[in-house]
């Protein structure tokens, strides 16, 4: 590559980092074996300053530049920062309430054979009543079949229902549609005077 800047960084497809060039994997490297690396980077990426410093972690990360302009946020050199997903809260959605209100069609399943009990359940359907005072059943739908299974006619009932809904605490991702790049730092090349 065409003599880069010291620290330069990079985009690049290939599978290995090119002579001269490192993965900005966030690794530690020695300031003995790059002094003039490590007097451009610092410790701004990692390293203990008296015998290593890192380079920058773009593993997963965007690139953002640092400084701040009205109505943005102040980004600071080697600032970390983001999250991949985030699960929302009650309070962060926007209210969402419904309310219905209209004509539904019931039909009531039932059955032909003898009542055994006086008392509704929800897992029962109408049956034919038994009057006890006279041992003799009371014809409620005609024709009788013993045993047999049918269905009243169904009838319309008005119904409203009203309710708000929340989430259910399931992640959100945050990262848009990305491609994986590696990108790569310059070890050596030109010293970048300053302005």
């Amino acid at each position: 590559m065409a003599d880069p800047f010291i620290g330069e960084i990079r985009m690049f497809a290939g599978t290995f980092a090119p002579q001269d060039w490192a993965f900005c994997h966030g690794q530690l490297l020695s300031i003995q074996t790059y002094p003039a690396l490590y007097s451009i980077l610092g410790i701004t990426y990692g390293g203990n300053g008296t015998s290593t410093f890192g380079l920058p972690n773009l593993q997963g990360r965007s690139p953002l530049g640092v400084g701040t302009s009205p109505g943005l946020s102040n980004v600071t050199l080697g600032q970390v920062a983001g999250t991949e997903q985030v699960t929302l809260n009650q309070t962060q959605l926007p209210s969402f309430n419904v309310s219905l209100t209209g004509t539904a069609t019931i039909a009531i399943p039932a059955n032909t054979s003898d009542g055994t009990s006086k008392t509704p359940t929800n897992n029962s359907v109408l049956s034919t009543a038994v009057d006890t005072a006279v041992g003799a059943e009371v014809d409620l739908y005609a024709p009788l079949n013993s045993g047999s299974s049918t269905t009243l006619a169904p009838f319309n009932a008005n119904i409203t229902a009203q309710g708000t809904y929340t989430g259910t605490n399931q992640p959100v991702p945050t990262r848009s549609p990305y491609l994986g790049m590696n990108f790569i730092i310059a070890l050596t090349g030109i010293y970048p005077s300053r302005n």
